[in-house]
């Protein structure tokens, strides 16, 4: 099964797309995509870090280039986060031509690799506040790669002030 979870910042899309991971296999990987830059960073990742201690999480840290990553087959796998992984494939100091594809060619590779896959992506464009270029850049990859999650996905809930909202697919959880 493959579900998207959406949801804006401190939404609750992480806890409830980590519930949904921990019922799906006994097996479970995440995938923590967040940098550590800076000592906000470091504290952020640590925090998450414990947060996942007893959850059962084998915890894999990895910033881009998703495709390599290497999980037992029957397992599941939850992304964590889809706006991270696009802001490190943009300012990696070797970005790729196609960010959108390699990002999704990645994606799809882990979805073969495993029995499920929950990915957390981020909400954008529902402020209507108007941005610098660079930024839109990252929103427009961000937007393209969501859409095509959304459609080719089992399941696609987004979460608002912790309640999960149904889009496609039957929410069990």
């Amino acid at each position: 099964m493959k579900i998207l979870i959406l949801g804006g910042s401190a939404s609750g899309k992480s806890e409830y797309a980590e519930n949904i991971a921990q019922s799906l296999n006994k097996k479970r990987y995440y995938v923590a995509t967040m940098m550590p830059f800076g000592n906000e960073a470091l504290r952020r990742i640590e925090k998450h870090r414990n947060m996942r201690k007893s959850k059962g999480f084998e915890t894999i840290e990895k910033y881009t280039d998703i495709e390599e990553i290497k999980i037992q087959e029957n397992s599941a796998l939850l992304l964590e986060c889809m706006g991270n992984i696009v802001a490190n494939e943009i300012y990696r100091p070797d970005p790729k031509e196609n960010i959108n594809e390699h990002i999704l060619s990645g994606v799809d590779n882990l979805s073969k690799k495993c029995q499920n896959i929950v990915v957390v992506s981020n909400d954008v464009f529902s402020d209507g506040i108007e941005y610098p270029e660079e930024t839109k850049k990252y929103m427009e990859i961000l937007s393209d790669i969501n859409r095509h999650l959304a459609s080719s996905f089992d399941v696609v809930a987004e979460v608002v002030c912790g309640i999960p909202l149904k889009i496609k697919g039957d929410l069990i959880w």
